[in-house]
């Protein structure tokens, strides 16, 4: 029983990552990606934080390896997908996994982002909060996204058996 659990933990990551790179680029606005954010919330209520973490790193690698997409793929998700998954583990409700995606990537990941930008990929024209505001809009869209499903799969039923069904 243990195997299947942890099988269908992985299947489910391999989803989200699927759907992660497919969406990301088409609904996606020039600095903006919310639908990664979108992926971060749900995985971290789904998986947990440490999943989410792979979920978010894999996604920026593909991003980034296949789509030419800038380090950020990876800088403005991470940190916002540990802490929404932290945050929705330590106080149970969506509204903590969502404020974790803003405040890990719309604060933390952006001031990360900083000197990954101006001193890895040579950008002089960035400073300390040029992501910022990018990052702030593009998790509340994402996030708002996500709350919004979860909570229509909650009123039905649906994420107690998804829930169930994943965890150990």
């Amino acid at each position: 029983m243990q195997n299947s659990k942890k099988l269908r933990k992985f299947v489910l990551l391999a989803m989200l990552v699927a759907i992660g790179v497919v969406i990301s680029p088409i609904l996606r606005v020039h600095g903006f990606a919310p639908m990664q954010h979108f992926i971060n919330v749900v995985c971290s209520v789904l998986l947990g934080p440490y999943y989410s973490l792979a979920c978010a790193t894999m996604i920026g690698l593909i991003r980034m390896s296949l789509m030419g997409i800038s380090p950020l793929a990876l800088t403005g998700a991470v940190f916002g997908a540990f802490l929404s998954g932290i945050l929705y583990k330590k106080y149970n409700t969506f509204i903590a996994a969502c404020l974790g995606e803003v405040i890990g990537t719309g604060i933390i990941g952006s001031i990360i982002s900083f000197p990954v930008m101006k001193f890895v990929a040579g950008d002089s024209k960035v400073a300390l909060f040029t992501f910022t505001p990018s990052f702030v809009i593009a998790t509340i869209i994402g996030s708002s996204i996500a709350y919004i499903l979860l909570k229509a799969l909650e009123k039905n039923g649906s994420l107690a058996k998804m829930k169930e069904s994943l965890n150990d």
